[in-house]
């Protein structure tokens, strides 16, 4: 299996390798995965990327983890469930997209300044991973976050994702709490979180799709600064 192969600039490991071991219980119910369903992607989803690399990126977005059905069975970060339907639209109508999403890898769909990835790498049962995994797995949210030069946003999408950018970035959650829609300075990149946009979300009225959008449109005139 191979994955994108942009690496950090300063040598800390921005992606797990395909059959990480770290965590053994996401490691266990992959590998039970892998034999049910062999033609699924079935491991640590890779940060997307814009076509221009990692040099390209200005713009962060980032998860809890891949959707079993969603990005575990595809590989791209929200690709494959109802989250990445609405998702990529919203990064379509800001120009942070380009070309069609079809809901597959090679549907053509291109990001524009701005790169997609997840807190916790591998599916967890439930989409329910716990603290331990979280904490693990934030040495590749590091990583990642260290490998954009000229990042200076990040979209935090769900509680989870929030806090764990925060502490990815050696801040303390206390001081940049959870709230959709606020935007934070923290140092030289700003925080944008926002509600999570899983089916749950919307179909219990906690995320509109114009908060969403909101979200977005705050970003677009942060960076068209």
């Amino acid at each position: 299996m191979v994955l994108q192969d942009d690496s950090p600039t300063d040598g800390a490991a921005a992606e797990p390798p395909y059959d990480c071991p770290l965590c053994p219980r996401l490691h266990a119910f992959l590998s039970d995965w892998r034999l049910r369903e062999p033609q699924w992607f079935n491991g640590p989803v890779p940060t997307f990327l814009p076509a221009g690399g990692q040099n390209g990126v200005r713009l962060l977005i980032v998860g809890l983890a891949p959707g079993l059905r969603g990005a575990n069975r595809t590989g791209r970060p929200f690709t494959g469930d109802y989250a990445g339907d609405l998702l990529y639209r919203t990064l379509r109508d800001f120009g942070l997209a380009e070309g069609t999403y079809a809901a597959r890898p090679d549907d053509g769909l291109a990001l524009v300044g701005t790169a997609i990835t997840n807190a916790v790498r591998c599916v967890p049962p439930q989409n329910k991973p716990e603290a331990a995994e979280i904490n693990t797995c934030r040495r590749y949210l590091a990583g990642t976050i260290a490998r954009f030069s000229n990042l200076e946003a990040i979209v935090t999408l769900g509680q989870i994702g929030h806090q764990s950018v925060v502490r990815a970035l050696g801040l303390r959650v206390a001081a940049y709490p959870f709230r959709h829609g606020v935007h934070y300075e923290a140092g030289s990149l700003a925080l944008f979180p926002s509600y999570h946009c899983s089916r749950y979300n919307t179909n219990t009225g906690v995320l509109t799709e114009e908060m969403f959008v909101n979200v977005f449109r705050n970003v677009a005139a942060f960076l068209e600064k």
